[in-house]
């Protein structure tokens, strides 16, 4: 029997009907409690302290690029805050997707589930991309040979993932932790070098370098602020993956929005570290700004190259914690549509032993597989900092995209659902959705001003567009009563309870 649904004004679907053994052939384990849960956001993250921020330098100098830092940082924390604020209420596996369904319909979540699926398949893609530079720079291997680093990256985390997500997930935490610890080792041997006037202000007015620094804090102006924020949002954008793992946390409604706090703020901490002692030692905020291996440079500076060589060694453990976590989210993104339909429904089998999503991460895998070499092949191979720039900017346009329709959906439940059960209320209520709004709005506008990564955001939008028009001539009549919309559906008055399959 299918269900018709006509009710919710963004328009109709059909659902199909589907026995218990669905859900059985799609089922995750409960393993993860608060410091697992707290590494894995701050993991999902940290990469973006070791590369891909450093280009904001070049577009707004060490002062454009630490207030644009701190403009995000805050949205981060307002965002972070609503979504704690989602999570203990609705504690699904589908994250976003699952947020933006119960309260803007199934057009609503799909289209926030599209932009997180968008951002999640090209965050490790990314993440793997600056991994093989900093492994090419530490073996000496030519820039021909990035393709295959990443295809050698994709074939040890699908095969890291056989093992099962419980064993991934604790690899990825004590990479994390590995991977904090190497900042911190960074910032303290780097305290000798700090000449923040000489280094961190060489850049001038139109990005000329000043040999003896003491150039202007803004040498780009207001405009320089306003181009730094999208690699702002670089140095933490994914940490709102983490409600993606409900389902495999003990007891998300009390840890989860711990772990969002804690993981933020762990990374506007780190991000403020890498920012100065960066910029602050030679070769200084110029160099920088154009660096494909920021804190391989750091070290550099400090122990030579040799020694550099070893430690970007372990650095390399930062990138891979990011892209190992970043995977595995885009994976559950996968899967949780999957599961309710949105996308063919093969894609969330979980094995029957491990209770691993493998089909999916494969096809999140070999998605950002094929961007990455479309890219390489359309010019990225001539310029390897401009595919970079590139992938940043994709990433930030969809990111911004699914924070702008997560802040929707915190306001539309906030007055749909005022007596559903909130173990955590933002703090910031109804203000940080809307300065999150604002914001995102902001970052979105000045990407086009960029006449080099404006194409970047139009390639987001060419496949944000496609997705919208496959759900909406054919995966809207296939949906499924997975959790999330079963609760939907009913208004939340009937059905599993939440969290269950």
């Amino acid at each position: 029997m299918t269900i018709e649904t006509t009710s919710r004004p963004t328009g109709g679907v059909t659902y199909q009907s589907v026995d218990e053994a669905y859900f059985e052939q799609r089922q995750l384990k409960r393993h993860a409690g608060l410091f697992t849960l707290w590494m894995m956001g701050v993991g999902a993250v940290v990469a973006g302290e070791y590369s891909g921020w450093n280009i904001g330098l070049s577009q707004g100098g060490f002062g454009g690029m630490l207030l644009g830092a701190l403009i995000i940082g805050f949205m981060y924390v307002c965002l972070c805050s609503s979504i704690s604020e989602m999570s203990a209420a609705l504690p699904h596996t589908g994250g976003a997707y699952s947020f933006a369904r119960t309260a803007l319909g199934p057009w609503g979540g799909f289209t926030t589930g599209l932009a997180e699926n968008i951002e999640f398949v090209l965050a490790p893609g990314a993440n793997m991309f600056f991994m093989a530079s900093y492994l090419a720079a530490i073996f000496g291997t030519p820039d021909s040979w990035l393709p295959l680093w990443w295809v050698a990256g994709y074939m040890v985390m699908l095969g890291l993932s056989v093992r099962g997500l419980e064993l991934s997930m604790r690899v990825v935490v004590w990479i994390t932790v590995a991977a904090v610890l190497v900042l911190l080792f960074f910032f303290a041997v780097a305290i000798p070098h700090v000449d923040f006037a000489r280094h961190a202000l060489n850049i001038g007015a139109e990005g000329k370098f000043v040999a003896d620094g003491n150039g202007p804090w803004l040498p780009f102006g207001l405009t320089g602020v306003m181009l730094s924020l999208p690699f702002g949002v670089y140095m933490f954008l994914a940490v709102e993956q983490l409600p993606l793992t409900a389902e495999e946390a003990k007891n998300p409604t009390r840890d989860m929005p711990r772990a969002l706090i804690l993981s933020i703020l762990t990374l506007i901490a780190l991000a403020l570290g890498v920012l100065f002692f960066s910029a602050s030692i030679p070769p200084g905020a110029h160099a920088m700004g154009s660096s494909g291996e920021p804190l391989l440079d750091g070290f550099r500076t400090i122990f030579g190259d040799g020694w550099a060589k070893l430690l970007a060694g372990v650095a390399v453990l930062g990138l891979a914690a990011s892209f190992f976590a970043g995977s595995f989210a885009s994976g559950r993104n996968i899967y949780s549509l999957s599961r309710a339909g949105y996308l063919p429904t093969v894609l969330s089998v979980t094995n029957p032993r491990t209770k691993t999503p493998n089909i999916a991460l494969a096809t999140g895998a070999g998605f950002a597989l094929i961007v990455l070499l479309a890219i390489w092949f359309l010019g990225g191979k001539d310029n390897v900092a401009f595919m970079a720039g590139f992938l940043v900017s994709m990433i930030v346009f969809a990111g911004m995209v699914s924070y702008i329709l997560q802040s929707i959906a915190f306001l539309r439940l906030r007055r749909l659902y005022p007596d559903i059960a909130r173990p955590f209320c933002s703090p910031f209520g109804a203000f940080g959705a809307y300065a999150t709004i604002g914001i995102c709005i902001l970052t979105l506008g000045y990407q086009f001003f960029d006449p080099l990564y404006r194409w970047a955001a139009i390639a987001a939008a060419a496949w944000y567009l496609i997705g919208l028009g496959y759900f909406g001539f054919y995966r809207r009549h296939r949906l499924v009563l997975s959790p999330e919309e079963e609760f939907a559906v009913s208004g939340g008055t009937r059905g599993r309870p939440l969290g269950e399959h």
